[in-house]
């Protein structure tokens, strides 16, 4: 890795904004989510865990560019902070009441959760934060790529990635690939590994597109069976 580091040092610059382009067109992508939900004029079929966890997400993330002192992160996270927390108000405005409390519950849960790892990034050592609240991003992250394998039983049963978000995975894969190149380029093994792992998760998500149609399998009728 140092000597691809190296060789890529004099662009980190250059792959930065690259990445934080890329990474603002994929906080973009929900709006395609958000129109289905619009259409359907409720939020209630659709968990909001991915935009309560975008908002934790990058405010973790705005405290660790702040730690790290790197511009182009603390840019970057700063237009998802915003478009995450206006895709939460549209969930939340499409909620019925029942679906209302419970994000406010969830929300409750996850502010406390932020304050908590807050106050001991400001006391902790910077040199050991950095690290640590990578290490937890990292986790998140996962957590967010990885859920949709989840559902991989399923998806293999009925030979259908019907419900998978294609562009959403697609575009993941690239922001994760942008800033793995930048990690390189600065070398952060943290960013590296981080990266890395949610390249291969994605790669895994792909690869059942490639296998399986987004249409479910035609169901044989009766008449057919009889004839068999």
């Amino acid at each position: 890795m140092e000597a691809l580091g190296d060789l890529l040092a004099p662009y980190s610059e250059l792959i930065a904004k690259v990445a934080g382009t890329i990474t603002t067109l994929q906080f973009l992508s929900g709006v395609v989510l958000m129109n289905d939900i619009r259409k359907k004029g409720s939020s209630d079929v659709y968990p909001v865990g991915p935009f309560l966890g975008g908002v934790v997400l990058t405010v973790l993330s705005l405290k660790l560019a702040n730690v790290m002192n790197d511009a182009a992160m603390i840019n970057t996270n700063l237009i998802g902070l915003v478009i995450n927390f206006a895709f939460l108000f549209g969930f939340y405005y499409y909620a019925s009441s029942e679906s209302r409390g419970k994000i406010w519950k969830q929300a409750g849960y996850a502010s406390v959760f932020l304050l908590v790892i807050t106050a001991y990034a400001n006391f902790e050592d910077p040199a050991k934060i950095e690290f640590r609240l990578g290490m937890l991003i990292t986790a998140i992250l996962v957590w967010l790529v990885g859920s949709p394998l989840l559902h991989l039983p399923k998806i293999i049963e009925k030979k259908s990635t019907e419900g998978m978000p294609f562009p959403i995975i697609l575009a993941g894969n690239m922001v994760a690939a942008s800033w793995m190149l930048y990690a390189i380029s600065i070398k952060n093994t943290v960013m590296v590994l981080q990266n890395l792992l949610l390249l291969i998760l994605g790669g895994i998500q792909l690869s059942m597109f490639a296998i399986y149609p987004n249409k479910p399998a035609a169901k044989e009728t009766k008449d057919s069976k009889k004839n068999k």
